[in-house]
C-alpha cells in the first residue's frame, strides 16, 4: 500500500458517541495497519485489544526516538506529538517520574478527596440547575456548568493551582492540543509551562500540601530534577488532569440520554449500577480520533508485521475496546457489562496515574446527576453535536440539556 492508499487519521466518524466505522474493516484485515498521520507521516495502528495490550507492556515501544530528527510527527499539537524524552535513559527517567508522582495520586488521596468532589459537583448543579431556571426551562449547556468547570476545580486543588486562574489555562490547554496550529501550540506550551514555574516558585516560598508543593519538595532529594522539568510535568498533570475527564463526563452524559431507559436503570438503582455504568463509559468513550504514540526502539514482530527500530506507532485504545474477540456486542453500551478489561487507561507500566482520580470524579458526577435530575433530557440530537476534529482531545464543547 502506498502514502497516498494509507487510510489518514483521524477516519469519518458517524457522531461523537461512535467510533469510525473504519476501525473495524481494518480489525479485520490485521491487529496492525498501515496508515498516515495528520502530519502526513508514516505510522502502524494498533487496532486490537490483545496487540495494544502488548505494546503498552513491551519495553521495546517508548516514547523516545533513538534518531529524534528522523522520526514519524503526528500532528502540530504541543503535546503527544513526537518525541519525547531522552532515548538513551527513557526507562530509568518514567520510573523516577511515577515514584514522585505515585504518592500524589495514591487510591487511597483519592478516596480522601472523595468527599471534597462530593461537595464541588454539588456546587456545579447548583449553578446549572440556576442557569436552567434563569433561561426559562430552554436548553443550558451541562459542558459550561459541569463537565468543564468540575474537573478543573479538583485539578487545580490537587496541583494547589488558583482556581482564579483557570479562565487563563483553559486558553492555554485549549491552544496546545490544536493539531493544526501553525506552531502556536508550542507558543502555548511555553506559556504553560512558564505559568507552572512561576507557581513553582511560589510554593518553594509558601508550600502547601499539593502536588505542586510536593514536586518543589522531591528536588531537594533529586538534583536532576530541574526547574524546567517540573514545569513541564506539572503543566502535563493540569492539561491531561481536566481535559480528559471533562470528555469523559460529557460522552458518559451523551450515552445515558441518547437512551433514557439507561439513564432511568441508573437513577433507580445508583448504588447497584453505577460502578459497572462508569466502566462502560470508559469502555465505550472515545473523544478523540488519534490513539497513544510509541516509536520502536528495535525490530519487533508483532502482529504479523515487522515494525523497525524507529517506526511509530499509534495505539487505538478506542478500536481495541470495541475488539469483538474480547467484548460481546462491543459496539453495545451494556451497563451491566462484567468483566470489563478495557484499556481506556492504557495497561502495564504505562497505566495512567490519574485513573484513580478519573473514576473517583465520574462516580460522584453519575451517582449524582440522574437523582437531581431524573427527567433531564438531551435537547438536540446528538448526530448535531459538532466534535472537535481539530483537537487532540476530541470531544464536544456543547451537551444542550434540559428537564
Amino acid at each position: 500500500m502506498t502514502t497516498t492508499e494509507r487510510p489518514r487519521l483521524p477516519f469519518d466518524r458517524p457522531n461523537v458517541l461512535e467510533i469510525a466505522p473504519l476501525y473495524q474493516v481494518l480489525r479485520r484485515e490485521g491487529p496492525i495497519v498501515r496508515v498516515t498521520t495528520p502530519a502526513g507521516d508514516p505510522a502502524w495502528l494498533v487496532t486490537r485489544f490483545e496487540e495494544a495490550r502488548a505494546v503498552f507492556a513491551d519495553a521495546r515501544f517508548g516514547r523516545s526516538h533513538p534518531k529524534p530528527e528522523e522520526a514519524s510527527a503526528v500532528s502540530d499539537a504541543a503535546v503527544l506529538a513526537g518525541p519525547q524524552g531522552s532515548y538513551e535513559n527513557e526507562e530509568a527517567e518514567h520510573a523516577r517520574l511515577r515514584r514522585l508522582l505515585v504518592p500524589s495520586f495514591s487510591a487511597n488521596r483519592m478516596r480522601k478527596l472523595g468527599e471534597h468532589i462530593q461537595a464541588l459537583a454539588d456546587r456545579c448543579l447548583d449553578e446549572l440547575e440556576a442557569a436552567h431556571d434563569a433561561a426559562g426551562g430552554t436548553p443550558v449547556n451541562l459542558h459550561e456548568y459541569l463537565s468543564f468547570p468540575l474537573p478543573v476545580l479538583v485539578i487545580c486543588e490537587l496541583l494547589g493551582v488558583p482556581y482564579a486562574d483557570r479562565a487563563k489555562f483553559r486558553d492555554l490547554s485549549d491552544r496546545i492540543g490544536v493539531l493544526d496550529s501553525g506552531g502556536d501550540a508550542q507558543v502555548a506550551m511555553a506559556e504553560f509551562t512558564a505559568y507552572m514555574a512561576e507557581l513553582a516558585a511560589k510554593k518553594r516560598a509558601e508550600p502547601a500540601p499539593d502536588v505542586v508543593s510536593d514536586l518543589v519538595a522531591a528536588q531537594a532529594d533529586d538534583p536532576a530534577f530541574t526547574d524546567d522539568e517540573l514545569a513541564r510535568l506539572a503543566a502535563g498533570l493540569l492539561f491531561a488532569g481536566h481535559e480528559t475527564t471533562s470528555n469523559r463526563i460529557d460522552l458518559g452524559v451523551l450515552f445515558l440520554l441518547t437512551e433514557p431507559a439507561r439513564r432511568d436503570a441508573l437513577a433507580g438503582d445508583v448504588e447497584g449500577r453505577l460502578h459497572t455504568t462508569v466502566e462502560e463509559i470508559l469502555r465505550m468513550s472515545a473523544p478523540g480520533g488519534l490513539g497513544l504514540l510509541r516509536y520502536a526502539h528495535e525490530d519487533v514482530e508483532l502482529g504479523g508485521v515487522t515494525i523497525n527500530r524507529g517506526d511509530a506507532v499509534m495505539i487505538s485504545t478506542a478500536s481495541a475496546n470495541r475488539d469483538a474477540s474480547v467484548f460481546a456486542d462491543p459496539d453495545e453500551f451494556d451497563a451491566e457489562r462484567k468483566p470489563n478489561s478495557h484499556i481506556a487507561f492504557g495497561y502495564g507500566g504505562f497505566f495512567c496515574i490519574g485513573a484513580s482520580l478519573a473514576r473517583t470524579e465520574l462516580r460522584v458526577v453519575f451517582g449524582t446527576l440522574f437523582r437531581r435530575f431524573p427527567h433531564m433530557r438531551l435537547a438536540v440530537p446528538v448526530d448535531e453535536l459538532d466534535v472537535r476534529t481539530n483537537r487532540l482531545t476530541g470531544g464536544v464543547s456543547s451537551v444542550p440539556v434540559t428537564w
